[in-house]
């Protein structure tokens, strides 16, 4: 197998909900994309938005009721300054602000939300996972 991520997707209770959320934080949904499944480009993979029963039916598990999944998705950038803005971004966009911006015993500095479904989102500026002209990270 290639080590790659190619596609998350995240289940979700209400679609129209969802999609405009992401798209307020400036996620464009893609030309694949209908009433079933929101696609958005996110660098240089996918974002997908799917019902979470339809999901689970999919894998063929149970919907269990939501909590902490035990997964985070993380949102790199350039300072400390943008950690702050992306936050404030995310809460004018829905989202409910979880850890404020606050340096970390890692050495950085990062903060939490969670989108309208629950799904976990860390803001962070990462000194030691310098971010490239588009915006991605490379392991040394």
């Amino acid at each position: 197998m290639d080590a790659r991520i190619s596609i998350v997707t995240l289940g979700v209770t209400d679609m129209v909900r969802a999609r405009t959320f992401y798209e307020t934080l400036g996620f464009a949904a893609g030309a694949a994309s209908n009433e079933h499944v929101t696609f958005f480009q996110a660098g240089g993979m996918i974002l997908g938005l799917y019902g979470r029963s339809a999901l689970a039916e999919d894998a063929q598990v149970k919907d269990a009721p939501a909590g902490f999944s035990g997964i985070s998705l993380a949102h790199n950038v350039r300072s400390e300054a943008d950690v702050d803005a992306v936050l404030a971004e995310a809460v004018v966009a829905g989202a409910k602000l979880l850890k404020p911006g606050q340096k970390v015993f890692w050495g950085g500095y990062s903060g939490y939300f969670s989108d309208p479904d629950g799904h976990l989102w860390e803001v962070a500026h990462n000194p030691f996972f310098p971010l490239a002209k588009d915006g991605t990270i490379k392991l040394s």
